[in-house]
């Protein structure tokens, strides 16, 4: 059978599909694919707008309730995209005439491999702008724990359809120790013992990924306290995104998850107090007493109300997760529209060998190849153009385990 010498478009074609396959965090999150960036003359800027869910308050009664508090009010969040990674390969003439599988093989898989890597890596520092945790911290991952993580989405009002289990390698091993031969049917009951898959149960799709980093708390200590919520605070709908905390000595750390006394979670909906306490995440490292940063921002009223705080005076102990200055594991319970990912179409340079802009399910790479007559050889580079953001946060779930 003669060589048939590939395509550009058969290259990325293929690197698409291979980069897809190995991305198991990103492909289990929204992916949003925006071709306003490939128009030219017709230039977006590097920012899409991605709109929130509105919000409304409910009223008791026939008389129509006014004030701005009811007004409907539009929110999005930006998520830039401006990261671009690639791969640059050198191919020789020998290598162009190989099939598609060898080539796939033989070079687009470790090339793949290792750029859906760095993405992943990248995309998972999201994991910090997560404020609600199981605290689990310096004991093995167990199923009870992942059922607690299912309950906090349950009751953020997460969707029930595309919910992912993403485990690092320690919680997928004691979880598949914990629970080898239970839940699932035969076929997937043989896979879970053959390779260390969790499979689909608890209303999950268990994946397990390396890529997870440990967060490092930090050292604050339990003394912490604030005063700024519970010096007779007055209803509002204005959010609240900073408090002073005094008395405690130690740093905070972005991505530290902690709770205020008396501050209680209320139902999306409904705006009752669920007599759980509010979880939040540190956005803004903190060295000592001063201005803490936090997200989500606390609301008291109106329809975006998530809070109530259940003191008028007095203060307030601050205490965070987990034990100072020690490291920790993290996995992720999640839907996919907590998290989005977005790539761009690159621009299709002129005056090459040649080029090729390829889409596969939300993910856009270029590829372009130039000639080198001196040695024979092909240059090439793969680029991916690419951003994300945490959307929705309350439809994530971190698990600490250690």
């Amino acid at each position: 059978m003669p060589n048939t010498i590939l395509t550009a478009t058969a290259v990325t074609r293929e690197a698409l599909r291979v980069l897809h396959q190995k991305l198991n965090f990103v492909g289990t999150i929204t992916r949003d694919y925006d071709d306003r960036f490939a128009q030219q003359g017709a230039k977006v800027g590097d920012t899409l707008k991605i709109r929130l869910p509105n919000q409304y308050k409910v009223r008791t009664g026939a008389p129509l309730s006014t004030g701005t508090d009811l007004d409907t009010v539009e929110t999005s969040v930006d998520l830039k995209v401006q990261t671009q990674k690639g791969v640059d390969l050198n191919f020789t003439s020998v290598d162009l005439t190989l099939n598609l599988d060898d080539f796939s093989e033989r070079i687009l898989e470790p090339a793949m491999s290792v750029l859906a890597a760095n993405i992943e890596a990248d995309a998972m520092n999201m994991y910090k702008d997560v404020y609600n945790q199981v605290n689990n911290h310096g004991v093995a991952a167990s199923f009870t724990r992942v059922l607690e993580g299912r309950k906090i989405l349950v009751d953020n009002l997460a969707p029930l359809n595309a919910r992912t289990c993403n485990l690092n390698t320690q919680d997928n091993v004691d979880l598949v120790d914990g629970l080898k031969g239970l839940f699932n049917d035969k076929a997937t009951i043989s896979r879970q013992n053959r390779e260390g898959f969790m499979g689909r149960t608890a209303g999950f799709d268990f994946v397990e990924n390396t890529l997870w980093p440990r967060h490092v708390r930090g050292g604050a200590n339990g003394a912490y306290t604030t005063s700024t919520l519970v010096a007779a605070i007055p209803v509002s709908a204005t959010p609240l995104s900073q408090i002073t905390v005094s008395t405690g000595s130690g740093a905070f750390a972005v991505g530290d998850v902690f709770e205020i006394a008396n501050v209680m979670r209320v139902h999306p909906e409904t705006k009752q107090s669920t007599s759980v306490t509010q979880q939040f995440v540190v956005t803004e490292a903190l060295a000592g007493p001063g201005v803490l940063k936090f997200a989500p921002a606390i609301v008291t009223d109106g329809a975006s109300k998530n809070v109530v705080v259940a003191v008028a005076s007095g203060t307030a102990a601050v205490t965070v997760a987990g034990t100072g200055t020690n490291a920790h594991g993290i996995s992720l319970a999640y839907q996919k529209g907590a998290f989005a990912f977005a790539t761009a179409d690159m621009v299709m340079p002129r005056g090459v060998d040649f080029a090729s802009r390829e889409v596969f399910d939300g993910i856009s790479m270029r590829i372009v190849r130039q000639y080198d007559i001196n040695n024979d050889r092909f240059p090439c580079r793969l680029d991916v153009l690419y951003g994300y953001k945490t959307i929705r946060p309350q439809l994530a779930c971190r698990l600490a385990n250690k």
